[in-house]
């Protein structure tokens, strides 16, 4: 489809989305800026919750298209994921139909299959269509985004690419990482791929680098016209030396999701 104008960015001020901020406008999109705390730097960005249908739906009024970072980003009670991340994604959901915005890129999770054993050396790549087996309400609500996203392709003809996003970060922070780091500048290239691939329908992808450990398979990524440029190899010698290599006897170590299988980070509001 033709690049869009107009970007609606949830999450604007998160990490991601600051990082996004600085990144996308290269592809020639102007950014409409959502949080719920102030953008800064950003005045004219909306500060509103996911929870105020009104404020959503003049956020997505003459917008091309969504990226949609927004919501609770870690572990939480099953109570604040509900209201972030299952009712204010199925608002805003709602919001672009009541709009007629025909494309979102949400963001999704590595999380939704934490438990997938990790592949060891030699073994196949995680396939897109593996089993979903969250490790957390966070991984469970972001697969409760990918169901709606189908949904609202099958009933109401609104697109989506569901990102089952690594961790991106300007570099790679842990030997886990390795495998799933998805550097800010191939971020943005995939993004950019799923605001204008033709026909994606929903289309669920893996969203890294093209690591040299990586342990899922970014075929469907690739065929959205995503290039990855990336790898996170020349950080592995200083990671592993300051952290050791994985022990497939550590339960930490043992699934894609890591330590969210095991002990959770929370989110701290």
């Amino acid at each position: 489809m033709p690049a869009p104008r107009t970007v609606l960015l949830t999450g604007a001020a998160g990490g991601l989305g600051t990082l996004m901020r600085g990144l996308l406008p290269a592809y020639g999109y102007e950014l409409r800026l959502f949080d719920a705390v102030p953008v800064e730097g950003e005045p004219g960005a909306i500060t509103a919750d996911l929870g105020d249908r009104e404020a959503l739906r003049e956020a997505v009024r003459g917008v091309d298209a969504i990226i949609h970072l927004a919501g609770i980003s870690l572990e939480s009670s099953f109570d604040k994921i509900l209201r972030a991340n299952i009712e204010g994604t199925y608002n805003l959901y709602e919001a672009a139909r009541e709009e007629g915005v025909r494309r979102v890129v949400f963001a999704s999770s590595n999380h939704v299959v934490g438990h997938t054993p990790r592949p060891l050396p030699g073994d196949p790549l995680i396939p897109v269509d593996a089993p979903r087996r969250p490790d957390t309400f966070y991984g469970l609500s972001k697969s409760f985004g990918e169901d709606l996203a189908q949904l609202y392709w099958d009933r109401h003809g609104m697109e989506t690419v569901s990102v089952r996003i690594g961790s991106c970060f300007p570099e790679p922070t842990s030997v886990r990482m390795l495998s799933v780091w998805m550097s800010p500048r191939d971020g943005a290239r995939l993004f950019h791929a799923a605001l204008t691939a033709e026909g994606v329908r929903h289309t669920v992808v893996h969203g890294s680098s093209d690591n040299t450990r990586l342990w899922w398979d970014l075929t469907t990524a690739r065929s959205l016209g995503y290039e990855p440029k990336d790898d996170s190899e020349p950080y592995a010698a200083r990671l592993i030396a300051e952290q050791g290599e994985l022990d497939p006897d550590n339960p930490d170590h043992a699934h894609l999701g890591g330590h969210f299988c095991t002990d959770p980070p929370i989110w701290p509001r």
